[in-house]
This record gives structure tokens, sequence and C-alpha cells, in this order.
């Protein structure tokens, strides 16, 4: 089965939609760093080690790797594309790219750098699409949960991401 590294903005937008329990009924693997779910997802996520997730840790190489990347990228970043990518984001690039996996993350400036760093990226969209080709959504529903993501003020293409769903139809 497909194993796929989260960082939190995709737990978080899950969570926006309602659609934690179909998340971990896709065919395919969960992961995310140690470190990162301890101090991001934990507290207001309990029980999701128990949905599915697995909690991983990032080898030291990688550790070394994933705190090289802020100096190595983040004065190249724009600022239009929000926040510069945290320690936790790049610890979630560094461990899907230790598990040769896609990362998952819906973050402008970690998908600009993980494209450099030759590893694959999934988001939030891709996710829903996954959940209606696997038939655990209808094209309806997973537009229902968009819009419940866009009331939690969660940030997405939404001209995008509708018009992506609805070529599902």
């Amino acid at each position: 089965m497909r194993l796929l590294i989260s960082d939190a903005n995709i737990l978080i937008d899950m969570e926006a939609g309602a659609l934690m329990e179909t998340l971990f009924r896709l065919p395919m693997q969960f992961g995310i760093p140690d470190l990162l779910y301890y101090e991001e997802i934990e507290e207001g996520s309990p029980g999701l080690e128990q949905m599915g997730l697995q909690i991983m840790e990032v080898s030291g190489d990688f550790v070394k790797y994933a705190a090289r990347l802020p100096g190595q990228y983040n004065p190249t970043l724009p600022a239009k594309n929000g926040a510069k990518p945290s320690h936790n984001d790049y610890l979630a690039l560094a461990l899907a790219k230790q598990e040769s996996c896609t990362l998952l993350t819906g973050d402008a400036n970690l998908r600009i750098v993980a494209s450099k760093e030759s590893v694959t990226v999934m988001g939030t969209i891709g996710l829903l699409c996954a959940m209606v080709e696997n038939q655990l959504l209808t094209v309806d529903e997973a537009l229902k949960a968009l819009h419940k993501m866009k009331e939690g003020k969660r940030r997405l293409p939404w001209p995008d991401a509708e018009k992506m769903l609805e070529a599902l139809r």
C-alpha cells in the first residue's frame, strides 16, 4: 500500500472538512514525523494513531538534512506564498525523502522546496479527488467538505478545487 507523509495542514484541512475517518479509508497509508505529531497534532486531534496514522521517526541523517534546508531555501522563497516552512514542515519533507514517498502538503513554499528536492507532492484537493475516485465520497459530498474547509478559514485555491471536483462527475 502506498505511503504518504503528511504535514500538519493536511490533517487540519481533513478535520475542518469532517473527513478524518474517510481519509483513513483510502487505500493508502499515512505517516507523520513524530516531533510534528506531538507538537502540533496530538493535543487537538487525539486518536489518529488508532485510525491508522503512523507516527514515524526521522533518522539522524535526515534530521540533519532537514536542518540544512531553511538556510538553503528560505531566503529565496516568495513572501506572497505565505510563511516560510517551519522546522516541522522540513521534517515532513525529510521523512518523505527518507521513505521515498509522496509528501502531503498545502503549503506553497514547502511545495516549491519539495519540487527542487525531487519529492512528489499531493495536497488536500488531490486527497478529495482520491476519495471520489475510490467511491468513498460523491462529488457533492466532496464539495460540501470543501465548503466546510472554507468556512473553517482553511487556505485552498477554491475555484481550482471546485473545478477539479466537478470534472469527476
